[in-house]
């Protein structure tokens, strides 16, 4: 085997060092881990409200911290370790993650376990982490595989978790949802710490734009509570308004600091082209309508009203949503192939027109759990085909060295979206809830169903924008 030394045309690698399977192996069970503790809550949303006393919005706020800290993390991750060492960055994230995660399983009550959900908002830096410790060490001609394998089992993670998290609650007690990834997750970072050859930093001169980092996360932040104060209901027109203020103007102070700094966080000049918010807004209506869906279908399950609701328990929740897992996993390869025959812009429009007639259908019928089950998989799945589009079209609509940056800005609006439509989907129906038995009125779901259909046919007017094909 030829060995490899140092060259100065690739100053990143250091010293090279070979990676084994074992090493390869617990980046992809720490990628399984995460995901599984990023889908345990929606399965046991009502088993949740019921053991916390909370509320639909409450329950939804537990899912929404974690974005929140992803939305903070997403940006800033990729950079410090680029910076610092992918190893040394995912090291570190994993500490805080599991260090929610204890805190999680052991939380007394809704506000600890919102700490302990901030914390492991942290993980959503670990994939990009990851694949810079495969660039760097992984042989030439295998990392794409490697980097395949990792990103399947983060989203395999999400099928585990919607199977395993109503056995946890309801075999165990639901402090179980989080404490069983947390214990793999701190085994595999033990694994990764002891085979993962160290990766060196970035030789690279620039300084990282911290006044940027700091003024982004601040932005984001404010808008990410802006968003769960207003859509939780009663808050003044004046505290709006306020509210409003305050994101505009840490976002204008943040634009600011970009223009000037010799190396910014993001590159300004990539928001203005309409290919890049065109998808951005795509992707806000793509993700809000998933996390709407997300809090419907598992209450509908769950609750048994005069006609309506199935009376679903956790585990048997969990089942009904593994298809929309499963299509979730599958609609990645899929969505390239069609982007690739068909152009962005047509699997974009063609899945938004799907997607809103399937909406309007569940909310006409969905007195069946099978009618519940094929439209919350036809959605996941046309979901993942819009979301490959996205991707796609913006990564070859700016310039080849912003691609990072530009997929990059895709994952945390997002996550914006992700936070607005599960807080507005948890508003509705407490809007709707019957006096009589406390649970959500059957038009709460109807009214829920029907806005999600008007945001996603709403988005249709950016899809003109998108580019017709995607360069290879």
């Amino acid at each position: 085997m030829t060995v490899v030394t140092d060259s100065p045309a690739r100053p990143e690698r250091g010293h090279p060092a070979r990676i084994g399977r074992p090493a390869i192996g617990a980046l992809g069970v720490l990628a399984l881990a995460l995901g599984t503790l990023q889908t345990v809550v929606d399965p046991t949303r009502p088993l949740l409200e019921r053991e916390l006393g909370v509320d639909s919005a409450a329950a939804a706020l537990i899912a929404s911290t974690l974005l929140i800290t992803g939305a903070i993390v997403a940006p800033i991750a990729g950079k410090l370790g680029d910076r610092y060492g992918g190893k040394r960055v995912l090291l570190a994230l994993m500490a805080l993650v599991s260090a929610g995660g204890v805190l999680s399983s052991l939380a007394p009550g809704l506000p600890a376990l919102l700490i302990g959900q901030t914390l492991q908002g942290a993980m959503v830096g670990a994939l990009p982490l990851s694949f810079i410790l495969v660039r760097k060490n992984f042989p030439e001609g295998q990392t794409q595989v490697a980097v395949g394998v990792v990103s399947a089992l983060f989203t395999a993670g999400g099928i585990v978790g919607t199977l395993v998290a109503g056995p946890l609650a309801e075999g165990l007690s639901w402090h179980w949802i989080f404490a069983a990834p947390t214990i793999v997750i701190v085994a595999a970072s033990l694994v990764v710490l002891r085979l993962m050859p160290d990766d060196p930093p970035s030789r690279q001169d620039t300084a990282i734009d911290w006044p940027g980092v700091a003024l982004l996360s601040a932005t984001l932040l404010a808008l990410m509570l802006g968003l769960l104060v207003v859509t939780g209901g009663g808050v003044p027109p004046l505290a709006v308004g306020g509210i409003v203020l305050v994101v505009a103007a840490l976002a204008v102070a943040w634009v600011a600091v970009e223009r000037r700094a010799v190396s910014p966080m993001v590159e300004l000049r990539m928001l203005a082209a309409p290919a890049l918010w065109s998808a951005s807004v795509l992707t806000v209506a793509v993700a809000a309508v998933s996390a709407m869906l997300q809090t419907f279908v598992p209450k509908l399950f769950g609750v048994s009203g005069d006609g309506y609701g199935l009376g679903l328990d956790t585990t048997e929740i969990g089942l009904f949503l593994m298809p929309a897992s499963v299509a979730g996993v599958l609609a990645g390869s899929v969505g390239g192939l069609a982007v690739r025959r068909y152009g962005a812009r047509a699997v974009a429009t063609a899945g938004a027109v799907v997607t809103a007639g399937v909406l309007v259908g569940v909310a006409a019928l969905h007195d069946t759990a099978w009618q519940l089950v094929v439209a919350r998989t036809l959605v996941a799945f046309v979901g993942g085909l819009i979301t490959t589009a996205l991707l796609a079209s913006t990564a070859t609509a700016v310039a080849a060295e912003d691609t990072g940056i530009a997929t990059s800005l895709l994952v945390v609006i997002r996550l914006i979206g992700a936070v607005a439509g599960g807080q507005v989907a948890g508003s509705v129906l407490d809007a709707g809830h019957d006096p009589a038995t406390g649970a959500p009125a059957e038009s709460a779901f109807v009214t829920g169903f029907l806005v999600a259909a008007l945001v996603i046919a709403l988005s249709l007017f950016a899809a003109r924008h998108l580019t017709k094909e995607v360069r290879s």
